[in-house]
């Protein structure tokens, strides 16, 4: 058994956490905030609670698969309600495109693109096919594999399938869909999943067309009680493995020492709100913080595998003005997911990825309503809203604030984002409905995350930044040191966060296998409460 410090208290720094002590070591988790989660939290206030992070419910197979790593099941943990219609997507009042309304089921879907694109249902199920026989061989063999034998690619299924693969990489997602595709809110449809990833649709592979065989084939699903019931299920399940969870601990260095066989961690150190020091013993660190805070904070310049010149070269995910609403009545125009975008789609994208980054105007926009599904998101006759304008990662850009005083230009985003969600889904007396407002900018996702750039993903999955390239899961300088999460391999999202914490276990173990682990027949259920 070793003794395992764990920094960072987010989904993959939990999932590790609890994978690792099932496997019989001795974990602690040290966390900086008064909460867990990390981006993946949540806020309460007058009655309403928002999830501030991840509300999509998607890859529900590796959800699944870590329940039962950890012993459980999802039945056990969670009650997911599948969400009909799945979205909406809102136009310009002006568009010549009105709402487009996406249900859940491959059937229904098939209905929708054949009314607005007579003759496409056909065409839908070719890439939908495609989209899930990528998706399965991404997880079968690339996103659970380490990278750490190259044999572990050379699978006869992986060389039959090289041709395909070879052109899914070379070709971008939007111009893959546009060849396929003639209606823009279908074009729109198939490109959109790429911000998911932190990337713009011009710049993603084709392979992520895999994306769309989430929401359009297996449907969304919710969570009750939200993303915040995920984590806490995560939490509680680490700590009936044994780990110990520890809040308010700002780790301030990665502890190492040097001997015949190299240079090895040995322990953190770690400062209390009171500003006491602490040094807490390890053999095997992991941290679950933001990889470039973890390799030029934590590390001195010598022990560096991703140092500053490394960054200098890479491609951030956008940033994220969040907004929080509570909103007095009943909003029936907004389904549990709306999607509001812009008819200039490659405005919108220059203007977060560009040479000359700033806030789209207007910006395509993401809106969540969770009380259309949820009660307990909201006080009666109240409605829940969050709502995210991607926008570019630069701390300069602010704070958000309660009630209107957080920095002009977040303040500013998040009334252009209100007046759009007014005008466009018919609700002229939304602003002065609004009961409770709270904006989070990329300097919140910064100062509170450590956040590279202010970013609210981490590093854009482009095809020089996503599976065997992409920053991996073990220091090439310090042994016995590990990473996990979204800001490194497989990349972002809560699915893939957990699929992190599963390399982490296997680069200990040793495990050189590209596909998830075998499960163990559970001895004992851990039932949900």
């Amino acid at each position: 058994m070793s003794r395992v410090v764990v920094i960072g208290a987010g989904v993959a720094g939990l999932a590790t956490a609890g994978l690792l002590a099932r496997d019989g070591h001795e974990v602690v988790v040290l966390e900086r905030n008064d909460r867990v989660g990390g981006r993946a939290g949540t806020l309460e206030r007058e009655g309403f609670r928002f999830d501030s992070g991840p509300s999509w419910y998607l890859m529900p197979e590796v959800f699944d698969h870590f329940f039962r790593m950890m012993g459980t099941s999802t039945e056990e943990q969670l009650d997911l309600t599948l969400l009909d219609p799945g979205y909406r997507v809102f136009r310009a009042p002006e568009s010549a495109e009105g709402a487009v309304t996406v249900p859940a089921g491959r059937d229904a879907v098939r209905r929708l693109f054949d009314d607005l694109e007579p003759g496409s249902a056909a065409t839908l199920d070719r890439y939908l096919d495609s989209a899930y026989h990528a998706g399965t061989m991404a997880q079968r063999y690339f996103l659970y594999n380490p990278f750490t034998r190259t044999r572990s690619l050379a699978a006869p299924e992986v060389l039959r399938a090289l041709p395909r693969l070879f052109s899914l990489l070379g070709t971008r997602l939007q111009s893959f869909a546009a060849r396929r595709f003639r209606h823009p809110v279908l074009r729109q449809i198939l490109g959109y999943p790429a911000v998911f990833l932190g990337t713009d649709p011009r710049s993603a592979p084709a392979m992520y067309h895999l994306m769309s065989a989430l929401d359009l084939d297996q449907g969304v699903l919710y969570p009750q009680g939200g993303f915040w019931r995920v984590v806490e299920r995560i939490a509680a399940l680490a700590e009936d493995s044994g780990v110990r969870i520890v809040t308010g601990a700002e780790v301030t260095g990665i502890l190492t020492r040097d001997d015949s066989a190299g240079t090895h961690v040995w322990g953190v150190g770690w400062t209390d709100p009171s500003g006491d020091q602490h040094v807490e013993e390890a053999d095997i660190v992991v941290s679950g913080a933001d990889l470039h805070h973890t390799e030029t904070a934590l590390l001195p310049p010598s022990l560096q595998s991703y140092p500053e010149s490394w960054w200098a070269r890479r491609t951030s995910g956008p940033g994220g003005v969040l907004v929080m609403l509570g909103v007095r009545g009943s909003l029936p125009q907004l389904p549990h997911h709306s999607l509001f975008f812009t008819d200039d789609w490659d405005a919108n994208f220059d203007a977060i990825f560009g040479r000359t980054p700033q806030i789209p105007a207007p910006a395509s926009t993401y809106v969540c309503r969770p009380s259309a599904t949820d009660a307990d998101v909201a006080p009666p006759d109240h409605e829940n809203l969050f709502v995210l304008v991607p926008v570019p990662a630069d701390v300069d850009l602010g704070h958000g604030g309660s009630d209107g005083s957080g920095s002009p230009q977040i303040e500013a985003a998040a009334d252009a984002a209100i007046d759009m969600i007014s005008s466009w889904a018919g609700i002229p007396d939304l602003r002065e409905r609004i009961v409770v407002r709270e904006t989070v900018g990329p300097a919140d996702f910064h100062d509170d995350y450590h956040s590279w750039r202010g970013g609210m993903l981490g590093p854009a999955h482009t095809l020089s930044q996503s599976a065997m390239f992409r920053a991996q899961n073990a220091s090439r300088r310090v042994r016995g040191l590990y990473y996990a999460g979204a800001t490194t391999a497989p990349g972002v999202g809560v699915p893939m966060c957990l699929i992190s914490a599963e390399l982490v276990l296997k680069r200990i173990r040793g495990d050189h296998s590209p596909g998830p682990l075998p499960e163990p027949a559970p001895s004992e259920r851990t039932a949900r409460p």
